[in-house]
């Protein structure tokens, strides 16, 4: 991993910012506001909802050697300023200019003696198979393609070019990857749906699943993510779509291009996503739903029927923010609602007894 050092003048130019500030003063490394030094970028860029003082006290107090901003942020005196309309992105494009671009993934090359490949497995150049991974019958893997230690690759399997899979990822059966994909550890593609029948005693008796998992190009699926494979037809994640750690993609699902989807969300089998949909932390999809290309659901929400609109929704059932946000006011002052009643039947008691 090589690491380099940048005067303020290169890094403005690199990130096509603009300077205020000593063209010549050397940065050599990335640091957050809190703890970084005179040798370190940090960046200061939207300020989350109620923490406004902290972001500002951190802004006067950082002893960074230069501050990625938003030109719309007021600038303190005797700091550098690299005043960008995206000071996270050319924070990120700094960080990767000094530290290298690609992470170090590991120190073994080539196939470890280890690992388990099945001869009638098709590696093409350049893959990487780590310690004690195993690539399975028939399955294909495309150039530059790394596979992490304890992975498994299942028979008939087909992975692209220039995927990473991190260690102990599980791609089962029948299952196609698409190139660039990055899968972090503990990710599951093609695991069984959910599905049972059950008899006249309460037994549950399994519906095999017989169907696939596709995923597109550029996709991300974070750790210890589940894909399930569809009972006979295929599970697909459109291209783009970036995945957080701990969500569940139920069979038959479709979630379509360039979605976000974050932590602990569940998507139930045969739903419909479009394009750009924005999934917040633990929300829930129901099954045989659809929603619309740019619905964006708050956290903790739940669609139980199809949205077909675009726009922020929220609550349970999911509704209009801005309905579900004066439902929750009113939600919070129910305790002053009930008083005022109370106050109001009393008061009403005493007219009518006069």
């Amino acid at each position: 991993m090589t690491k380099r050092t940048f005067t303020l003048k290169e890094l403005a130019d690199l990130t096509i910012a603009r300077l205020i500030g000593d063209p010549d003063y050397r940065i050599q490394n990335v640091a957050d506001l809190e703890s970084a030094t005179g040798e370190d970028a940090s960046f200061f860029s939207k300020i989350p909802y109620g923490q406004v003082s902290r972001y500002e006290k951190a802004l006067e107090q950082t002893a960074a050697g230069v501050i990625f901003i938003h030109p719309e942020i007021p600038l303190i005196q005797g700091k550098n300023y690299l005043l960008h309309e995206d000071p996270s992105r050319a924070f990120q494009i700094t960080l990767e200019a000094i530290k290298g671009k690609e992470p170090f993934l590991t120190g073994f090359s080539g196939i470890h003696p280890t690992a388990v490949v099945h001869p009638t497995a098709k590696l093409s150049k350049d893959v990487t198979v780590g310690p004690h991974a195993i690539v399975d019958e028939k399955s294909a893997i495309g150039e530059r393609t790394h596979i992490g230690a304890g992975c498994y690759i299942g028979p008939e399997t087909s992975i692209g070019s220039d995927c990473r899979l991190h260690p102990h990822v599980t791609v089962r059966e029948q299952c196609t990857i698409g190139n660039r994909v990055i899968l972090q550890p503990g990710v599951v593609i093609g695991s069984c749906g959910f599905g049972y029948t059950t008899d006249r005693q309460g037994k549950h008796i399994k519906l095999n699943q017989v169907g696939t998992v596709i995923i597109e190009d550029d996709v991300e699926i974070g750790a210890n993510t589940t894909i399930d494979r569809s009972r006979f037809k295929t599970t697909r994640i459109g291209r783009g779509t970036k995945i957080d750690n701990l969500v569940q993609i139920g069979h038959g699902a479709v979630i379509g291009p360039d979605n976000l989807i974050v932590a602990l969300t569940g998507v139930a089998g045969s739903s419909e996503t479009g394009r750009h949909v924005v999934l917040a932390g633990q929300c829930g999809i129901n099954g045989h739903i659809k929603i619309a290309d740019g619905v964006i659901l708050s956290a903790r929400s739940g669609a139980s029927k199809s949205i077909t609109k675009p726009g922020k929704y929220g609550g349970v059932p999911a509704m209009p923010i801005e309905e579900h946000n004066r439902l929750s006011v009113l939600q919070r002052n129910l305790e002053k609602y009930v008083e005022r009643i109370r106050a109001l039947e009393e008061r009403l008691a005493s007219l009518e007894k006069s």
